[in-house]
């Protein structure tokens, strides 16, 4: 059973054919693992089921760790072309329940699930030779191409994890026992809880760039803070434990949920854990996929606000303040377990990494100096919502992992569970989740003096982001107007029908908001969720609020409501979407207007977009391109480059005119003309531009 999972592949190493083979054999494992999980769906009709009406049909989910791997590569300039590029569309965005998700069905048509697998075995079979064949020198860090073969290694196994969860969720009988994925047979009484002194002391989060495991972005950098006495729970809440918050009405005391519990219990209606099963006045426990009679000495699998209500109502019982643990009392912890990270850490040790079981254990099964379960069994909630330490950088290649969830409303999980493998079980591992979300996690309690400090205002503090607020939204420089403002009022000249416009390369939506002032519906799409996480909370929140640069370290901050945008009447016909221009959904379409401002001289191919673009406008609809051709590398190949060299001949080619070329067969020309803006970098420093605007009627 050990072989089920293998352990993550070190950075290190005096030979590259060795840690090729290694690579090759940790993606495999991976791969063929991720597939082992879909298998415990009844028959191929359930993948167009959905276990939770938040989430994407399972076939989605099927189909998307492998269309990360094309994507990603494709995004780095590692590869060229394109697997399936319908496939690497609708299977690349809507995992997490987040705004620019879409997860509406009729939007979609799913393919067969046999394609899927075929495509699959050809997404494998390109990654395989990848392996074999890239660049690759000792030790691998970030830059590597190799990194992203590792990236989209450790984001399946992820997948691997939650995808259990979601089939744990589907109805009993769309799901099949799998003899790979056995459950643990034993269980007894609940023991009984007690506290364990534990001593505190400074403790230091996050890792260098060196270090010779692979991380996502959020765990590097630095974080310090002195940690108090504390104490903790010797063991996991179990269901036995749980039971009696359950029994004692816990689920219909409203003293016990905060604002966003009750709500919560309003949607959902819940009255107990949702992997419990009530038969009459009996308690019963769904496992992956079996239902058994209740574990009661097994961990109780709950949502942090489940966990919160369970330290409320223990508080008022007990007399005392009983808190979830924070990241920094569970490193101490983590510490005082005397464990070591991942190679040195063996399997055996804990119920993690399908070595054991397939699922949950008795709680009292795996000390670590004399407290329970320091990792492994379930996830821990934990009372810290996330965010990054200093010098926390985005990675190129996956720049919205982290930052959409620096927002004080993902709690981070603690711990790994028995689904857990690869980067989940490492010591430097950071994961957060929505405090409704349901993973494979329960919780421990503390007794802690310590609070976490919350912010009122969340500020923006990525740096690129918070430049484009500026942009945006900021103050006017050296006499040049607002740049979304000018476009959206050259667009509406040339418009007819006013019916919906799609804001594409959107940024942070000041443009997409305008549309909606003569528009009856706007879809803003931009590349990156870090910026349209930006319009979204504008939008639900009523405000943005960022910190720019003023001198060297120095910053200013700076809040902008919706009121007093204006926008508050008009927010209900906006829609913000994650989206690749170069690769677009197909119901991004029946289009009035599109307007691209600044994009088509940073698409990693910008014909794959002007090529199909009339496809996506009504008769009489307007394309409004801006740009002020800044053709570099980085952004697009030189192959791809639409100007800005000299052909084979020796002649200028000039962008206007190959747009010309392209979109001559489909669109007329109808004007011309110059855009000024300036993106402020600091008080001192600003980059002052000019765009070229040309607008173009659909034939």
């Amino acid at each position: 059973m050990s072989r089920l999972s293998l352990y993550p592949v070190t950075l290190d190493g005096d030979n590259t054919q060795k840690k090729r083979q290694e690579i090759r054999e940790y993606f495999h494992n991976t791969f063929s693992l991720f597939e082992k999980v879909f298998e415990v769906l009844k028959d191929d009709d359930v993948f167009y089921n959905k276990s939770e009406i938040t989430r994407h049909p399972m076939i989605f989910y099927f189909g998307h760790t492998a269309t990360f791997f094309i994507n990603k590569l494709i995004n780095m300039k590692i590869i060229k072309e394109r697997v399936n590029p319908e496939f690497e569309s609708i299977f690349a965005v809507g995992v997490d329940e987040m705004e620019w998700d879409d997860v509406e069905s009729s939007n979609y048509k799913w393919p067969k699930v046999h394609d899927v697998r075929e495509y699959r075995n050809r997404v494998r079979e390109a990654v395989d030779e990848l392996i074999m064949t890239l660049p690759l020198t000792m030790p691998i860090d970030d830059k590597s191409p190799m990194w992203i073969i590792l990236m989209g290694i450790e984001h399946e196994r992820i997948h691997i994890e939650t995808s259990l969860v979601l089939h744990r969720q589907m109805p009993i009988e769309l799901v099949k026992e799998i003899k790979e994925f056995n459950i643990c047979t034993h269980s007894a009484e609940a023991p009984q809880n007690s506290m364990i002194e534990i001593s505190g002391k400074n403790v230091r989060l996050g890792k260098d760039k060196g270090h010779n495991l692979y991380g996502w972005d959020n765990e590097y950098g630095k974080y310090e803070e002195s940690v108090e006495d504390f104490k903790v729970s010797k063991f996991l809440v179990s269901n036995g434990e749980f039971m009696e918050f359950v029994k004692d009405n816990g689920y219909k005391n409203n003293e016990f949920w905060d604002e966003e519990g009750q709500k919560f219990l309003e949607i959902t209606g819940a009255k107990y854990p949702t992997f419990w099963i009530k038969e009459g006045d009996v308690y019963r426990y769904r496992a992956l996929s079996k239902i058994i009679d209740m574990p009661l000495d097994w961990p109780v699998d709950v949502n942090a606000l489940e966990a919160e209500a369970f330290c409320r109502y223990k508080s008022k019982k007990d007399g005392q303040k009983y808190s979830l643990p924070s990241e920094a009392e569970y490193r101490v912890l983590y510490d005082h377990a005397k464990l070591e990270d991942i190679p040195d850490f063996h399997g055996s040790r804990a119920n993690l990494n399908f070595y054991h079981y397939s699922s949950s254990c008795p709680v009292n099964e795996f000390s670590f100096n004399g407290v329970y379960d320091v990792v492994g069994n379930v996830w821990q909630w934990s009372r810290t919502p996330i965010f990054g330490f200093e010098g926390f950088e985005i990675h190129p290649a996956y720049d919205d992992f982290s930052t959409p969830t620096f927002d004080t409303k993902h709690a981070l999980i603690l711990g790994s569970s028995w689904a857990s493998s690869g980067n989940l079980i490492m010591k430097h591992s950071r994961y957060a989740f929505r405090r409704h979300f349901f993973q494979n996690a329960g919780f421990r309690y503390v007794i802690s003096n310590s609070d976490i400090k919350k912010e009122d205002d969340v500020y923006e503090s990525d740096e690129l982001v918070s430049q484009y607020c500026e942009f945006q939204y900021g103050d006017n420089s050296f006499g040049v107007k607002n740049f979304a403002l000018e476009c959206v009022k050259i667009a509406n000249k040339f418009v007819k029908n006013k019916t919906k416009a799609l804001d594409l390369g959107c940024a942070t939506g000041r443009a997409t908001f305008e549309l909606a002032r003569s528009f009856d519906e706007v879809d803003g799409i931009d590349f990156s969720a870090r910026f349209i996480s930006v319009g979204v909370k504008l939008k639900n929140d009523g405000y943005i609020a960022y910190r720019v640069k003023t001198e060297g370290d120095l910053t200013k901050d700076k809040k902008v409501s919706i009121k007093e945008l204006g926008y508050e009447e008009i927010k209900d016909r906006v829609f913000f979407w994650q989206g690749d221009a170069c690769n677009l959904k197909s119901n991004f379409n029946s289009y009035d207007l599109i307007l691209a401002k600044n994009i088509i001289d940073r698409l990693y191919n910008p014909r794959l977009f002007l090529d199909s673009v009339h496809e996506r406008l009504e008769s009489d609809g307007i394309l409004v391109l801006t740009s002020p051709y800044t053709w570099q590398e980085c952004s697009t190949k030189k192959e791809f480059w639409l100007g800005g060299y000299k052909d084979e001949n020796g002649k200028e080619v000039k962008t206007i005119d190959t747009l010309k070329g392209i979109l001559g067969k489909h669109f007329e020309l109808l004007h011309v003309e110059n855009v000024e803006f300036v993106i402020k970098e600091t008080s001192r420093k600003h980059q002052h531009s000019i765009s070229e605007a040309s607008v173009w009627r659909k034939r």
